[in-house]
């Protein structure tokens, strides 16, 4: 029977392998974030400037009143023109102080999150294409699986490019809809890699807090055996080795090494869906880090519920901290 370090082996003893794939908090901080491709950087800001040609042209399907807040369902455009719904909350009573984007994880949405969001927040919580519940089967696979590879052979077409560049025209609806705003934008698991694709290339993010991001570090993330949509990605490139190269594009390490805004990384020990090393690929390369610390991701193990509460106040914080950096 194969051994896992304390506590784990006590958390999780069914588990088929080590969510700490061996590493430590020690040699996770040396994980180095992986370099840019030659035109990088140049291939998102074009992509970012097409995205201003874009017309969110957001519209109001439905309202009502959530947890003293106003909760609308809107429907805005993406990139390539298709029609996206999402979740706007606005305050009930007096002016928005900051804008919040809040995306999430590869399981799609079914309901709003408030837990980060201040009171004083106007937030749009958009649902990538193809995922539930808003968007199931509009613009792409509603499975994860598919999901995580459709439109790998192109850069352009690229699923996860397409959902990070969605996230721009979703921020667009809720500048429109509430008003220009400071955005911050909030992202876990597949949201957490998705907004560090985007946020370098939109100078109206102030700052972030991704929690067990995806999507970083590819040279680790291709070699760990996982539970979550890496590891359609590893088939895929076992038999397709050329969309190696697509997946430099789309490297959420890469990425975030661009952003010069403040940036909270809520990052896991243990993690059998999202490897720790991709996370922590990602939270080395932030300018400007702070790190908290996970015993786990994506698990149920005992103290959670006091490790998130302990999360939500932190980024809360961060939030207020970003927001008076940039003022």
């Amino acid at each position: 029977m194969t051994s896992f370090p304390s506590p784990y082996d006590t958390w999780f003893p069914d588990a088929e392998f080590d969510g700490t794939y061996g590493h430590t908090l020690s040699t996770l901080r040396e994980i180095a974030p992986v370099p840019a491709p030659p035109g990088f950087a140049e291939r998102w800001r074009r992509w970012r400037e097409e995205a201003r040609t874009t017309d969110a042209a957001p519209t109001v399907l439905s309202s009502s009143v959530v947890d003293g807040r106003q909760v609308s369902i809107i429907e805005h455009a993406g990139v390539d023109g298709i029609r996206l719904r999402a979740w706007l909350v606005e305050p009930l009573e007096g002016p928005a102080r900051v804008g919040v984007v809040h995306g999430h994880g590869y399981g799609g949405r079914d309901a709003i999150d408030l837990s980060r969001v201040p009171a004083d927040a106007a937030a749009i919580f958009p649902v990538a294409r193809g995922l539930a519940t808003l968007n199931a089967g509009v613009g792409a696979p509603d499975q994860p699986l598919e999901h995580v590879v459709a439109g790998i052979g192109d850069p352009e077409r690229y699923m996860l490019g397409l959902c990070a560049r969605d996230l721009w025209l979703a921020a667009d609806a809720l500048t429109a809809l509430a008003e220009p705003l400071p955005l911050y934008y909030i992202g876990e698991s597949f949201g957490g890699g998705i907004g560090a694709l985007a946020l370098p290339w939109d100078d109206r993010f102030v700052g972030a807090t991704l929690i067990v991001p995806s999507f970083g570090q590819y040279d680790e993330r291709l070699a760990a055996r996982c539970l979550g949509s890496g590891e359609a990605v590893r088939a895929h490139i076992a038999v397709h080795p050329e969309a190696r190269e697509v997946l430099r594009w789309f490297d959420a390490s890469t990425a975030l090494g661009v952003a010069r805004v403040p940036v909270r990384v809520e990052a896991a020990l243990w993690d059998q869906s999202v490897p720790p090393q991709g996370q922590f690929g990602v939270a080395n390369a932030a300018r400007m880090l702070e790190l908290a610390v996970l015993p786990a991701g994506h698990a149920e193990y005992p103290g959670l519920d006091e490790v998130m509460d302990e999360a939500i106040t932190g980024s809360r914080a961060h939030l207020a901290r970003a927001l008076r950096a940039a003022s």
